[in-house]
């Protein structure tokens, strides 16, 4: 998925991350734990987001993993989902799905809104 951002949607995707992480930080430790083994597991950002958001994720799930990896990695993400904030999560990832998923995790990492500038290179 090809998205091209304005500098100003990555920056208030960053503040509403910023603003997650102090209002919720147990949600946002659970949140990052989430996208930083998306990244160990080498899957999509974007499988993780139509995950998260209820999407159909068949398009990026991972190829040439064993289902017992998914399944495992999908119950990782389920207790994400099982918070009793997590709407404020997902919240926040409808807000700013325009900008990609991929985006919004790097945001989460700690990636700052200039380097996510330009056509993305990741999913």
């Amino acid at each position: 998925m090809l998205t091209l951002s304005s500098l100003e949607e990555i920056q208030a995707a960053k503040e509403s991350l910023e603003k997650l992480q102090t209002t919720y930080p147990n949600l946002f430790e659970k949140l990052l734990h989430v996208v930083n083994l998306t990244r160990a597991l080498q899957f999509k950002y974007h499988f993780m987001g139509c995950i998260v958001m209820d999407e159909d994720p068949s398009h990026y799930s991972p190829n040439f993993v064993q289902g017992s990896v998914i399944r495992l990695y999908k119950k990782e993400v389920q207790l994400l989902k099982d918070d009793e904030n997590f709407h404020v999560v997902k919240q926040v990832f409808a807000d700013y799905k325009r900008i990609g998923y991929a985006k919004i995790s790097l945001l989460i990492q700690g990636s700052t809104p200039e380097s996510l500038m330009g056509a993305p290179v990741i999913q």
